[in-house]
């Protein structure tokens, strides 16, 4: 008896929401046609027709000189919204929580990538100042663009219920200055790190093997690299491609007394905020890897050096080179 009774309450419980559901095109359409009413009685002279042009982009006559003010809705405008909150909003945060939730899955059944043999105690120069330096330079400027990024897309949603109203414009106003005023210098970082690491960065038949034992992951024992691996180039050149896509459309915004037309701008915003999205989601992985995901990848980024068993493991062709240069 428990059981059925369980099993109607669900049925129940689903009912409701089907109707809760089915009533929301109900309402909607109720209130656009209170909105109307309302238009038609405060404004003398409206008419369904004068409200479907209006609706259309029509342009009419204004008592307002200034550009484009000669009509009411801008269906260009209205486009853009719809994509940037229909498509962009939602499927960014697929993407991004579909990663998260990826790369925790695969720390929860594969775990931290663990060195195969004891520390020597003798490191190895993997990094220069200048690289590390370059490095945290672009990845700090990187995380907080990121942060005010996301809170102009996202944070009216969660953080602007909870703020009192002066805060929430408080950070809004300073997430996009800060937004602003570091793109130029994300983009002169991004720049500088193209050009001090290319020459590392292109394909050989040694990366191939690896992309074939899946870094490490299909068979036994860890695949050989040189200097960089595979896994390593791949995100190299997602820093040249979507990276200058993020820069260059980044940049379109932050100067828009150049002349870019409205529709120019709409366009940059799209490219820009699904170029950052996805060099985000990516973003995640490299991170995971260079932190909790492989024993020993950060001290090299921290320290610029990495213990001899780290080495021979994961760029065995690098520390024999190392080595026979050194001859030790």
């Amino acid at each position: 008896m428990e059981k059925h009774g369980s099993e109607g309450g669900v049925k129940i419980w689903l009912m409701l929401l089907l109707a809760v559901l089915l009533a929301l095109p109900v309402t909607a359409l109720a209130q656009e046609s209170d909105t109307r009413r309302e238009a038609f009685q405060s404004m003398p002279g409206t008419t369904p027709d004068f409200w479907r042009d209006a609706v259309e982009g029509v342009s009419g006559r204004t008592q307002s000189n200034s550009p484009g003010a000669d009509t009411l809705i801008m269906l260009e405008g209205e486009r853009w919204k719809d994509i940037r909150n229909q498509w962009i909003s939602p499927g960014g945060a697929i993407a991004l929580g579909g990663s998260l939730l990826a790369i925790t899955l695969f720390y929860l059944l594969v775990g931290q990538v663990k060195l195969e043999n004891p520390r020597t105690g003798k490191t190895i120069e993997r990094w220069t100042r200048w690289d590390r330096a370059i490095h945290w330079y672009v990845a700090v400027l990187f995380i907080i663009l990121g942060l005010t990024g996301l809170s102009i897309l996202y944070a009216k949603w969660f953080l602007m219920p909870i703020l009192p109203t002066s805060v929430w414009a408080g950070w809004m106003i300073a997430a996009k200055n800060i937004h602003n005023y570091l793109g130029p210098l994300f983009a002169l970082g991004v720049l500088v790190m193209i050009v001090k690491w290319l020459k590392h960065n292109f394909f050989n038949m040694t990366d191939l093997k690896w992309f074939l034992k899946g870094g490490g992951i299909v068979g036994k024992g860890h695949p050989s690299a040189g200097y960089l691996n595979g896994g390593e180039k791949i995100w190299f050149w997602m820093v040249v491609l979507v990276g200058l896509t993020v820069v260059v459309s980044g940049l379109v915004l932050d100067f828009p007394n150049f002349g870019q037309p409205r529709e120019t701008m709409q366009l940059f915003l799209i490219i820009h905020a699904v170029a950052s999205l996805v060099l985000m989601a990516a973003a995640f992985g490299h991170i995971y890897i260079g932190t909790i995901g492989t024993e020993g990848a950060f001290e090299g980024m921290k320290t610029g050096y990495v213990d001899e068993s780290w080495a021979k493991q994961h760029h065995d062709q690098w520390y024999d080179a190392i080595k026979k240069k050194t001859g030790n």
